[in-house]
């Protein structure tokens, strides 16, 4: 089995930071397709958009040969600006699902028209004198606010910020002491996405018969949109979502998924059951290969899976997930072997599936 301890040298860093770093909540996510298309443009075949916005790269095998879609969704979630009162003071709607508890005094920016990068604060309070009853309440996100240092609405407006304009977490990417450990913030899921673009990277000077398509969604964390428009277009014949799940190996979440596991295959969650004869291909996949594999189970939440596999007369679908620290917050962790592993049980799959895998897969379910 792969060493958790090794240091994982193969990864692109630059590929992670720059997905990172880029800025894209829900339905603003151009300067996350962006960066995706400099990397298609290395190894896809041919690039395409459906008209939300999801990104397409293609990596073309037998003219006949069965479609394969592998999604990553581009946005992260984030907030708009709400209004804007006449201190300056920027009040938030968020865009996607955020705990209180990891807002106050976190570095923001907004993203205006022009593309220029506004950094604020989230405003706190001090605890001195504070009641107890207070002290314990969870502020709603909706409540908070963003503090740019300004005197007044006035000086807000010569920034050039605009009621609806993005917000997001201000973090650069790092490297962490330990080096197989990356943090940054949207690795929901940039780290997906970086997953459909490495697979296209693994296949470059690969024959195959099937026809990859590797996607970055729209519109996500939202309620799954660009998933359901992108397999429209594409018509796959078997899809894999790549997201993220909650690790379970610090001392507030104990138990379960940790990172540096390996690959992590999604048995169900709260908007698709994985289809259980792809999960015996994967499966079958890592114990040739020597991945480690583990399994997951959520009852809450879901993955661009939940519309892909009920779109058109249904996809052959199921969900490969990356175990992340502090999910939902400006501050994620990964590991690099999670990352790794998931690119090559995937790769692998590719290499391999043609018509009669895919019959054998359609059969399972007659």
């Amino acid at each position: 089995m792969s060493d958790k301890s090794r240091e994982y040298e193969e990864v692109d860093i630059t590929l992670l930071k720059e997905l990172s770093e880029a800025d894209g909540i829900s339905g603003a996510e151009k300067e996350v397709s962006r960066v995706a298309k400099n990397y298609f443009e290395m190894y896809a075949d041919e690039i395409d958009y459906d008209n939300l916005g999801s990104i397409i790269g293609l990596k073309r095998g037998n003219k006949n040969g069965p479609k394969v879609m592998i999604a990553g969704h581009m946005d992260e979630i984030g907030f708009v600006v709400r209004s804007i009162d006449k201190n300056g003071y920027i009040n938030l709607l968020p865009v996607g699902g955020w705990w209180g508890h990891v807002m106050p005094s976190q570095s923001m920016r907004i993203t205006t028209n022009s593309g220029s990068k506004i950094k604020g604060v989230v405003g706190s309070r001090a605890p001195h004198g504070m009641p107890a009853d207070e002290k314990e309440r969870v502020i709603k996100p909706i409540d908070f606010y963003l503090d740019l240092g300004v005197d007044s609405k006035d000086e807000v407006e010569k920034l050039g910020i605009k009621i609806g304009d993005m917000i997001t977490p201000d973090t650069e990417f790092e490297i962490m002491n330990n080096p197989n450990y990356l943090l940054g913030k949207a690795w929901d899921d940039r780290i997906g996405v970086a997953v459909a673009i490495d697979v296209l990277k693994e296949l470059k000077d690969i024959n195959h018969e099937a026809n990859i398509f590797s996607v970055g969604t729209v519109q996500e964390e939202v309620g799954i949109r660009g998933a359901r428009t992108a397999t429209h277009k594409i018509k796959p014949d078997i899809a894999f979502a790549i997201d993220v799940t909650t690790a379970k190996d610090t001392p507030m979440d104990k138990g379960g998924l940790k990172l540096g596991c390996g690959v992590v295959v999604s048995i169900l969650d709260a908007s698709t059951i994985g289809n259980n004869a792809l999960i015996r291909e994967i499966e079958n996949i890592c114990n040739e290969a020597g991945l480690d594999i583990n399994y997951d189970c959520m009852v809450a939440g879901g993955t661009d899976a939940g519309n892909i596999h009920k779109t058109l007369d249904g996809v052959i679908s199921m969900t490969l997930s990356i175990p992340t620290r502090y999910m939902h917050s400006n501050r994620l962790i990964i590991h690099k072997k999670d990352y790794v592993q998931t690119v090559k049980v995937i790769s692998e799959f590719c290499k391999r599936v043609d018509m009669n895998i895919l019959e054998d897969l359609k059969n399972n379910i007659r």
